[in-house]
């Protein structure tokens, strides 16, 4: 039973590729429709709000760079965190209404449900992921560009694998639970501050930086920097995000296929 939950979950959008293909399509279009900026906007409200933590906290509050990045300016180090985690609450943030807004086509048609999800998923990271591509070629004209790069599209799938499992997790009980749809926006906001992303770890007291063990966006946001900014490969980073996201993700697709019968009744 258990097993046959997470085959029916990972191999949902391979089997179903033409739907898989039609909803990403569907919902990947969607976030241009009846928009005069249309695809500007990737560029323009990321843009904005890094300009103004850079200046907030490179002019205002001449947050210290760390030692070992040298001469790396601020906006740099402040993109590298930035960009990933702006893909990761993009999917978090959708995640509580993916089903209710799907609720009048799960309740009439017969069709793998474990697909929204995962589209749910894959389009904030198509999306914000141009944005990223698009500053990692501006890096690469500045002379950034190593071999250590080549595990970036790992580290990028591993966070997909990681997000998943949490958006399919929180979509799932959204359906029970509506209160859930503004503690999202609570956790979000403040697991942004807890992950040193707009300020160097160096700024949290010292007994206080184990604690960032727990928190693995901390990992996947130490792996981008080290990887672009210092051109070295941190092991300690890669051995908490590997079973994190596998585990996460796993747990996630059998929680939502263990309720997703009971999805038609609630909405």
């Amino acid at each position: 039973m258990f097993f046959r939950l997470l085959q029916q979950w990972v191999l949902a959008p391979i089997v179903n590729y033409r739907l898989f293909h039609n909803f990403t399509r569907q919902d990947f279009s969607g976030q241009f429709a009846g928009s005069l900026g249309g695809v500007v906007w990737l560029f323009v409200t990321p843009i904005v709000n890094i300009l103004i933590y850079s200046f907030v906290f490179s002019v205002v509050f001449r947050a210290p760079m760390p030692v070992e990045y040298g001469d790396t300016p601020f906006v740099i180090f402040l993109m590298m965190g930035y960009l990933p985690w702006f893909a990761f609450a993009d999917a978090m943030g959708r995640a509580s209404t993916l089903l209710l807004e799907k609720a009048p086509l799960i309740t009439k048609v017969m069709f793998p449900v474990q697909i929204i999800p995962v589209v749910g998923t894959i389009v904030p990271y198509l999306v914000h992921g141009i944005a990223l591509g698009v500053f990692l070629v501006y890096l690469m004209a500045k002379g950034y560009f190593t071999l250590m790069w080549l595990w970036l599209p790992v580290v990028f799938f591993l966070q997909f694998l990681f997000t998943m499992g949490l958006v399919a997790i929180l979509s799932a009980l959204c359906v029970f639970l509506r209160d859930i749809q503004q503690m999202v926006t609570l956790a979000l906001t403040t697991w942004f501050f807890l992950t040193p992303i707009i300020y160097p770890v160096s700024m949290i007291p010292e007994n206080w930086q184990p604690l960032l063990i727990l928190n693995p966006m901390h990992s996947f946001v130490q792996m981008y920097r080290e990887l672009i900014l210092l051109e070295t490969f941190s092991m300690t980073s890669f051995q908490i995000i590997v079973p994190v996201s596998l585990l996460t993700y796993f747990f996630g697709g059998w929680v939502f296929m263990r309720i997703k019968h009971a999805f038609g009744d609630v909405l």
